[in-house]
Parts: C-alpha cells; structure tokens; sequence
C-alpha cells in the first residue's frame, strides 16, 4: 500500500488551486504572460528576492482539499489569480546533464517548471529546460544567484558545494534531499560510517592514512583487497583492486594518494548486483521501485534486469534494507541503493545517490510511475506514484561510446537503428555534442512479456538478428505430452491457440523417460516467456503434477483416454494432487476447452484476447441460434437428413 501524504489523505479528496496572490500583490517573477519564454542566462544579474517573496514562492505549491473551494487569506481582499496547474513552485536542478534532461521531459508531462545550472551552454537538459542558467554547479556565488530563481533546489549529481546548501538552507532555501544527505553521500567514507550506525548491513571497511595502514587493512580483510576514494568517485573511477601486498602502493598512486582520502573494503565475494530506487516524500512517505539486476561492463552501469531474476525472499531483504537506509537520511527525492547479492544470500549495501539512477531509466517505459516523475512529485510535495511495473520483463541497454569522434557516432546510430525495429523497444538518445568512448551517450530499454523475450530482443539488436527475431514470435503457452500417441488429442489444443493466434510450442516431454528434459522444460518455461502450460495426462497422469510442481505457471491438465480405464484414471489422478500443486482439468480428451482456457487465463492481462473471447462467444451463441432456426423451419426428420 502507497504511504501518501497527510495532505492528501482523506478519503474524498480532489486536487483544488492553491492560494496565490492577493488583488495588490504582484508576482515578484513574472512581470507579464512574455516571462514564461525559456531562456538560456549566461550572465546573471538578479535581484536578490525578499523572504517573502521566497515563501510566497514556495508557497505556491499545489495541495489537496476536501474543499471544492479556495478560501481567501485571513485579512486579504480577496484573490486576483487561481493557480491551475499541478505545481507553480520552479524546481531547480543543479545540473544539466542526461538525468536533468529526463526531468525536463518528465516536468513537460505536468507542466512543471525546472531549471537547471550547468557550465556547459549544449548540456543535455539546456534544450528542454524552462530556463538553463550556465554556470558551475560547485561555484557558491553561481549557486546562491540560481537558488533565488527557484522554489525548492535539488541535484541530478552529488558532487556539488554542500557548504553552500548548508548556508542557503539557514537562509530558507527549501533543498531537497537535505544538505545533511548530500554531505553524508558526497564522502563515501562518511556514507558506510552512516549507515553501519543504523544498522545496514555493509562489507567490512576501514579508513587508511598511510602505507602501512593498508598493510593493516590486508591483513585484517585479506586480499583482493578494494581501495576506494573518498569523494568524487563514480562509475568505477576512485575504484582500485590490490590483488595481494605488493599491489597496495600502485593502487594508492593510480587513485591520487593518501591525500586525496582514501579507506578500504573487505572484498564481497558477490553473484550479483542488485539496485533498488526509493522514493521518499516531504511527509516520510517511502516507496520502493522493484528490486533490479546491474550488469557493468569497465566498471559503469551496462545494462539493468527489471526485475531481477532473484528469489522472492531476496527481493523483500533487498527492498527492506534500502528502505531502511533512505529512512536514515533526510529530505524528500529519488535515491538509487545499490546493492551485492553474496553466496550465502546476504545483502550487503555498496553505496546511495541522492537523485534519480541509471538503474531507474527502464522505469520512464516500464514503471507506472517514472524515477523522474516521482522525483519530480517527491521534491514538489505531490502524492508519491505508483512505482509497480506494468509490463512483465524490462531491460535497459546503455549506449556507451564504442570509439571517439564520429566513428562513435556511427556505431551508436547503427545499434539505434536496429533497435527501431524492435517491439518493445525506446529509444533515448541525450543529445551530447562530443562523443568518447565510454561515454553515456544514450539508453535503450525493451520491454516484453518475459525476461526471456527481452532478452532475445537484446541479442538481436546487438548481434544484428532483427529479421530472425521477427520472424519467430515468442510462445505464450506451452502445449506438452508424454508421448506422440497424445498427438491426435493435444492437437485440438493447438488449433484453438492458432484461431486466437496466440503463439504457442507442442513439445514431447516424457515424465518418466526424460524427467531430466521435464523438470528442465518446467524451470525454464516462464523465463522463456511461457505463460500458461497445456499437458496432457495419460494412464496415472504424473506429467502435470510433476511440471506443476517445478513452475510458478498455471498448469491445465487434458486427461488423456488410454486403452484401459477409459481415461477415468488420469481425471482421479489430476484431481487428487497433494495441496500446493495445483492443476487445473478438463473432460477426458477435450484439448479444445483447455486451449479456450489457456486463452481466458491470457486475456485478463490482454484487451485483445479478451475482445476476440467476447466474439467468440457471440459466434458460438449465433450458431446455435442459427441451428435452432433451421430445425424450427425444416422440422427434425429433415434435420437429421438433408
């Protein structure tokens, strides 16, 4: 259940406008309808903006209400102006890249106002921004001209002047998340000491001043042994690996020195890396996004698995430790937890950011709600979204620069190029001027009915297959028997699936011959994107038992008539399955009604099926009317012999 806000949590509620000016008061940004251009400020020359100003500003963020009414301001005259968007507060960003453009187009959605502050006049946010103001986003004079321009300030990057957040802060500057959360997030060091004193667990770390500190540190965690930066460290860089002794001093020199800052991890001898996006609002209100997988290729987020393939029980550890972290800090935002899966099913937190993630980019297609949205919401003050998936399977690919210059260019528009033929596939391209290699110039995320089928998706885009992944359309439901003499009756099963085209695989897969290959095709079906299996059930009926037991798939088992007992046999054995292995039966021999079934089960999720269901019916009804006319007309004995 979705934590809401205080201030939206009657049961009745609809948005209303906020309070805005009284009839004498002018808004102190907007002059006139012509202010509302976009502009690109270079040299800024603001007025410094009155505390009243500032919290008439803030103010002017949109609230929910019982009341269908605005009520003027105790001792005003009345109200000049109705606010009829969902948020008149402007959001400044610092910083202009990849993740500020997505905010922009995010903001776009709800007509929302963000600026953004960054040195470079062609960033990625500049086109889309209601104002780019350039600038450095770690200068403190720039900061404070930007932050008088804004409602509330937040980041798209950490590593920012937290001193001059603090300082704006006292002046009532309204940041989010907190300079205390940035200050704890900047330092690396600072972070694992957090949040070790609130209990997340962590690798093992220690600070390091000298050589023979690290010595220490190897001795105490053994080798390889991970050295860090302190600040300044992200998608791999401040990282160095000391495989034994004799690499400390080379790892300390390639990372700039004990000066610099540096502490060290016990190495966690992870399976997988895992992120999850939290969602808190100014009311505390937590919401996780789905726990994904993170593939790195040189250190830097390659390509993210929404959701991960990981057991439930992994999933809810993974979501209740990040959960616990972001509680730990303060104020409202997007924060991306990463996280390492080890062998033995512990979750040990790696690090936080403080702002939308590239492991959240697959949620703008895949997530009823997007990290930026909801980021969006979160710092605005608006109820938090709904962070559940909507489509079953996503992937996100990064597009990193393959080369430098325009030969870069053209592999990366080569891989576009094939992804515009995916269904399923959006591409995301950030407009940056100069391409190196490494460089995040781009995500495409595909998303499917299983991570099966996203995945095959991703393997023709990148091995350039697109015309054999189109040819061969995914199977939805699996049709399998013991033996081809079940052919003749399992084969009505596949005319019904190919009358509503639904795709679908007829496999021989022997419960007692092959138990290998049936508990093999049972594990790997779902992943494969096989969402409801058809078996069929002769003599004592073990083959639906036995697959239902080893999938999370609904099973319909056809009892199959056999030389003896009439098929009596395999309906007892079907029905009497031990509690918690559920299979579903038809009439003995009657494939036709487990394919409809296999189509009905599809439909609850699929507006087309459900639709063909539906006329479906009505045909059946229209032939039987159809028949019931003709015997009325022609009489029964002309029935029965034309």
């Amino acid at each position: 259940m979705l934590q809401q806000s205080s201030l939206f949590a009657t049961a009745d509620f609809g948005f209303r406008p906020c309070l805005v000016l009284p009839n004498n008061t002018k808004n102190p940004f907007f002059s006139s309808s012509m202010d509302l251009k976009p502009t690109h400020t270079k040299l800024p020359t603001f007025t410094p903006a009155s505390s009243s100003s500032r919290s008439l500003n803030q103010a002017l963020a949109c609230r929910a209400s019982r009341d269908s009414h605005v009520t003027p301001p105790p001792g005003g005259d009345g109200l000049a102006a109705v606010v009829h968007g969902l948020s008149e507060t402007i959001v400044g960003v610092l910083g202009g890249g990849q993740l500020g453009r997505m905010l922009c187009q995010a903001a776009s959605q709800m007509a929302i106002k963000v600026m953004v502050l960054d040195p470079q006049e062609s960033c990625p946010a500049s086109r889309l921004a209601y104002d780019h103001m350039v600038g450095s986003f770690d200068d403190s004079a720039t900061v404070q001209e930007f932050a008088k321009r804004c409602g509330v300030l937040t980041v798209e990057i950490e590593h920012v002047d937290v001193e001059t957040l603090e300082k704006l802060e006292q002046q009532g500057v309204d940041c989010q998340p907190k300079a205390s959360t940035i200050r704890i997030i900047q330092d690396k060091y600072l972070q694992k000491v957090h949040f070790s004193r609130h209990d997340i667990p962590l690798p093992e770390f220690m600070q390091i001043d000298d050589l023979e500190g690290a010595k220490r540190a190897g001795n105490l965690f053994d080798y390889p042994l991970m050295i860090k930066s302190k600040r300044l460290a992200y998608d791999g860089r401040g990282n160095a690996v000391a495989k034994s002794e004799h690499d400390l001093s080379s790892a300390v020199t390639a990372l700039g020195g004990f000066d610099r800052g540096l502490y060290v991890e016990k190495w966690a001898p992870f399976v997988k890396e895992l992120a999850v996006i939290v969602a808190r609002g100014r009311d505390n209100s937590i919401v996780c996004y789905p726990v994904v997988e993170t593939i790195h290729k040189e250190n830097i987020c390659h390509i993210v698995k929404a959701p991960a393939n990981v057991p439930w029980k992994i999933r809810k550890l993974a979501t209740d430790i990040a959960s616990r972290a972001i509680s730990s800090l303060e104020g409202a935002g997007v924060f991306a937890v990463e996280l390492f899966l080890t062998e033995d099913d512990q979750i040990l937190l790696n690090e936080v950011a403080p702002r939308p993630h590239n492991s959240g980019h697959h949620t703008i297609e895949s997530c009823y709600t997007s990290q930026y949205e909801q980021h969006l919401r979160a710092v605005v003050g608006l109820p938090l979204g709904d962070p559940s998936m909507k489509t079953p399977a996503a992937i996100m690919y990064n597009l990193l620069g393959e080369d430098e210059g325009e030969a870069g260019f053209h592999l990366a528009h080569q891989v576009i190029g094939r992804a515009l033929s995916i269904p399923g596939a959006t591409v995301h391209w950030y407009d940056k001027p100069d391409m190196r290699k490494q460089r995040k110039m781009g995500h495409i995320t595909i998303v499917g009915p299983s991570m099966g089928n996203v995945e095959k998706a991703l393997d023709s885009m990148l091995n350039d297959k697109i015309s054999d992944s189109q040819s061969t359309a995914t199977p939805r439901v699996g049709i399998i028997m013991g033996s081809d003499s079940d052919l003749p009756v399992m084969k009505d099963a596949a005319k019904v699936l190919n009358m509503f085209e639904v795709p679908h695989e007829v496999r021989i897969v022997s419960a007692h011959r092959t138990p290998d290959w049936m508990h093999s095709y049972a594990l790997s079906a779902q992943e494969r994107g096989i969402q409801v299996i058809i078996a069929g059930a002769g003599g004592a009926a073990h083959l639906p038992g036995m697959v239902a037991a080893s999938t999370p798939l609904p099973v319909i088992g056809v009892p199959v008539r056999a030389s003896t007992l009439d098929g009596v046999d395999s309906v007892l054995s079907i029905l009497q399955m031990p509690r918690g292995v559920p299979v579903a039966t038809v009439a003995i021999n009657n494939a036709t009604n487990a394919g409809l079934l296999a189509v009905r089960m599809l439909a609850v999720c699929d507006a087309d099926l459900l639709a063909r269901i539906s006329q479906y019916q009505e045909d059946t009804k229209s032939e039987v009317l159809a028949k019931d006319e003709k015997l009325q007309k022609v009489g029964w004995e002309s029935y029965l012999n034309p």
